[in-house]
């Protein structure tokens, strides 16, 4: 391809609006192009990259046994409602309405599409196990579309579905897809983590994601350095150890004058934050919830949530709090009644807590669960954070940063279930299909790579999904014998099978080297008179800052080496 017939001009100045490394260099390469909020199009190069990993996927899905299949963007929203999940998914479910009036949702996933599709094809053991995917767009209304392409509301998307008589079979279905990830990332050029994750609206009673590393990524990632332990912070358990504050004593109240924090009651009194209990008051499907923790942990919404299954879940507001006769600052489920009691299992963790009053400027010592108050549900709801000890070993957890680019998921039976995908075993009995789900996200992946991959010069490209390998930068004037050199070595190095940008424009060197750097192409050759002075042009990996002189006659040779490689 000629850059003087490539479609997408590059940019010198950093968008406004693009608020991640990714976003910036996607847009400054001439690479997407945003329509609308989370809605972009995708110029010739980031196509190419797009292309690439769907190759590389696709030919890991088919290794491990997958059969690709196609399926419907528009779905009757009766399907979702015979699931239940279009609460799950709420107002992030693409719902619109045909001419008959008939209700529709734009698919953000399919797995009820793909479980009746199984449910009528599928009658006997004998027809399973199957592993069906697609490669395909998926519409989510994200509330708050950013990063480019890490969060958006239309994308590309590969997902495959795992259809087995048994969980022994469900367990190796999910081997299968956990190694055939793991080599996408690997033939890709990211290192990624494998961690525990919650399962979200898709459902399931087990998850994982794999991550890339990466600064600048949403998620948190809690491990542990010492074993293998590694989780989303949505996820992640840590060990909050115990508070021993001896035998139970009488409770006690105490004056505590203007004192409405955690930390301001904790120093008055002269005790550790970790010897308190702390109140936070959520909504929940528009109903107050009352929720108690120690006072030196956070409450995890994901884990909160999943214990309430609301469909709307969001702190209350002070004014919601002062009309529901709550004392904030000094509230304590000490006595308190109408509302809902959730406690964080660290309630448990020791004795004679220090707790609100339940009216201004007042707590009360010696708090113990369950003598003093009672829950309606105890459960772990904390916020796991670095520092606290491993759950698996004991050692001493550590957190990063990284972006999902896969997520997999043991859906088990719930879905087949209430969707009819039974077949009959061999003793003529009939069971529901027991159920996968494995997606990864396209656009995401590439963000994702260049998040990882990138300098203050522009993208770094893995030399597998890079648009093209070579970069070949001639610095001539028209008519010259360094034109026709570039001529030659153009066609000679296609015909040996590598990709080739041939920046042909009449620019200056250091024009041409920017928008080399920028757009990441992996190997630079450059011919001027002074490399063909020496019967060589020069070479230069993205990479590295260094460049090397190489033979004219041994160049194609050498990237297709350096490419295969």
């Amino acid at each position: 391809m000629r850059i003087s017939k490539l479609f997408g001009k590059t940019l010198r100045e950093v968008p406004a609006d693009a608020d991640t490394v990714s976003h910036q260099l996607l847009v400054r390469a001439g690479m997407v192009n945003q329509l609308g909020a989370g809605v972009y199009s995708y110029l010739p190069l980031a196509w190419r990259v797009l292309k690439k990993i769907e190759d590389i996927i696709r030919d890991e899905m088919d290794k491990a046994g997958g059969q690709e299949v196609n399926l419907p963007v528009l779905q009757p929203l009766e399907l979702w409602q015979l699931t239940g999940r279009d609460k799950a998914f709420g107002k992030s479910l693409f719902t619109l309405y045909d001419r008959r009036e008939r209700p529709l949702a734009l698919g953000p996933t399919h797995e009820e599409v793909i479980t009746q599709l199984v449910g009528r094809y599928a009658r006997s053991y004998r027809d399973l196990p199957l592993l069906l995917y697609q490669i395909q767009v998926k519409f989510r209304d994200e509330p708050r579309p950013r990063g480019g392409l890490i969060r958006v509301r239309e994308f590309h998307m590969k997902d495959l579905y795992s259809f087995d008589v048994d969980e022994a079979g469900l367990d190796e279905s999910y081997r299968k897809m956990l190694q055939a990830y793991q080599n996408i990332y690997d033939r890709c050029g990211l290192p990624s983590m494998l961690v525990e994750a919650d399962s979200g609206a898709i459902g399931g009673k087990d998850s994982n994601e794999f991550m890339v590393i990466a600064e600048s990524g949403e998620d948190e990632i809690i491990y542990c350095p010492d074993c293998k332990y590694a989780a989303n912070v949505d996820k992640a358990a840590g060990v909050k150890g115990s508070i021993d504050n001896g035998k139970p004593l009488p409770v006690e109240e105490v004056a505590t004058p203007g004192m409405g924090t955690i930390e301001e009651v904790a120093g008055f009194l002269k005790v550790p934050q970790s010897h308190t209990l702390k109140a936070v008051f959520y909504i929940a499907d528009g109903e107050m919830v009352f929720v108690v923790i120690r006072g030196d942990l956070g409450v995890n919404e994901i884990k909160l949530n999943n214990q309430l299954k609301a469909g709307e879940l969001r702190m209350a507001t002070e004014a919601e709090v002062i009309e529901a006769g709550i004392v904030a600052g000094a509230a304590s489920p000490v006595g308190i009644k109408g509302f809902k009691v959730i406690a964080d299992d660290s309630v448990k963790s020791g004795t004679n807590f220090v707790a609100g009053g339940n009216k201004p400027d007042t707590h009360i010592r010696n708090v113990n669960y369950p003598r003093d108050f009672k829950a309606d549900i105890v459960a772990d709801i904390a916020m796991a954070r670095a520092g606290d000890k491993c759950p698996e070993c004991g050692g001493t957890l550590a957190s990063t940063h990284g972006i999902e680019v896969g997520h997999v998921f043991k859906l088990g039976t719930f879905l087949s279930e209430k969707l009819g995908a039974l077949f009959v075993d061999e003793k003529g009995e009939s069971h529901p299909t027991v159920m996968g789900s494995y997606g990864i996200g396209i656009g995401r992946l590439m963000a994702a790579a260049i998040e990882q991959n990138h300098d203050d010069k522009g993208i770094i490209w893995p030399v597998p999904i890079a648009p093209y390998h070579v970069y070949l930068c001639p610095l001539y004037r028209e008519g010259s014998e360094v034109a026709k050199v570039t001529e030659k070595l153009y066609e000679e190095l296609e015909a040996a099978g590598l990709e080739v940008l041939y920046d042909d424009r009449e620019e200056s060197p250091g024009v041409k080297f920017n928008d080399a750097d920028l757009l990441g192409i992996p190997f630079r050759v450059t011919i001027s008179p002074r490399t063909l002075q020496k019967d060589s042009v020069e070479l230069k990996k993205r990479s590295e800052r260094e460049a090397e002189l190489v033979p004219l006659e041994e160049i194609a040779a050498k990237l297709k080496g350096l490419v295969e490689g």
